[in-house]
């Protein structure tokens, strides 16, 4: 059966916010690694970005290469390569803005800001329904994820002004381009299927981010810690994570597939507290309790709406053409 045929179920919706919320969490111990390759080793962020997606989509391919069916692509690669650009583009918007200002208000305007234009956009096109549950279940979403980055540390490392509106213009390109990776990951994930449109993106990704090369050569690691990082970045965050991404992006509007994902930042605290003996807040931990409540809100939200549209469109029991 054609995929783009297939009506997701109540349950299946349900599933496909687990698989966000695990990419959000496979993300949030990237923004752990990446410090280490970037604060002790002393990797660029375009380096590491190229190496994230090249493994990954070494990995993708050897595992749904042959699933992908080069033929339909025909009619879908240009929505491909401005996808795999946004997701190469925003990752690494994102790594310099961490570079130039530090990690709170680069995490906050990435990831903050894509929820609140993905549901603008949602609402202007009539493919999500407004609602106070939506609304208050956004902000409890956004200011959650607040409380947990700013309890973290809300200091801004900048030597300089125009380091500042450089990492601030960094952190908004990165959203902007999240929000519209997001609006298109599912349309390719239903069309293809989750691990071959995957497959595809880390693809582009790896070749959009080899650009970089020419400005800035790249390098593998010669020793042992920094390979088994990249290694990581490229099986667990890149390709396990987006193939998560994808199967959720399929099964759930884009307002609830973006919050989901904010389990990157409440991953990424307890992890620092686990790990590195770090203290959480009690705002921190009221942040991540309002996170949850708002992923369960909307999960719950979600599944409803699907339930009512498959009971409104049952699946057809015509058998395909060849």
């Amino acid at each position: 059966m054609n995929p783009s045929t297939q009506q997701p179920s109540q349950g299946q919706a349900l599933l496909g916010l687990l698989a966000a919320c695990s990419a959000g969490m496979l993300w949030g111990t990237g923004a752990l690694v990446v410090d280490v390759l970037v604060s002790r080793h002393g990797f660029s962020p375009e380096n590491i970005s190229f190496w994230r997606f090249s493994v990954g989509a070494l990995v993708l391919l050897a595992v749904y290469g042959r699933q992908i069916d080069w033929a339909a692509l025909k009619s879908l690669w240009l929505t491909l390569v401005a996808a795999g650009a946004a997701m190469a583009g925003y990752v690494l918007c994102w790594f310099l803005g961490i570079e130039r200002i530090g990690p709170s208000v680069p995490t906050l305007i990435a990831l903050c800001l894509p929820p609140v234009l993905v549901t603008l956009i949602g609402l202007a096109r009539g493919t999500e329904a407004p609602g106070l549950g939506l609304f208050a279940a956004l902000c409890a979403a956004l200011a959650g994820t607040v409380m947990l980055v700013l309890g973290h540390g809300a200091g801004i490392d900048v030597g300089h002004t125009q380091n500042l509106w450089i990492g601030v213009a960094f952190s908004v390109a990165s959203a902007l381009l999240y929000t519209g990776f997001t609006l298109v990951s599912s349309r390719l994930s239903v069309s293809m299927g989750p691990g071959p449109s995957s497959a595809c993106l880390t693809v582009i990704a790896a070749v959009s981010t080899s650009l970089f090369a020419l400005i800035r050569p790249f390098h593998w690691p010669d020793s042992i810690p920094p390979q088994a990082w990249f290694l990581y970045l490229g099986l667990v965050t890149a390709a396990l994570a987006l193939l998560a991404f994808s199967w959720g992006a399929a099964r759930l509007s884009p307002s609830t597939l973006t919050v989901a994902t904010l389990m990157e930042p409440l991953t990424a605290v307890l992890l620092s507290a686990l790990l590195l003996n770090q203290s959480l807040r009690a705002s921190q931990w009221l942040g991540g309790a309002l996170l949850l409540v708002s992923i369960w809100v909307l999960g719950r939200r979600q599944a409803a709406v699907t339930g009512k549209k498959a009971g409104q469109n049952p699946p057809s029991c015509d058998t395909p053409g060849p």
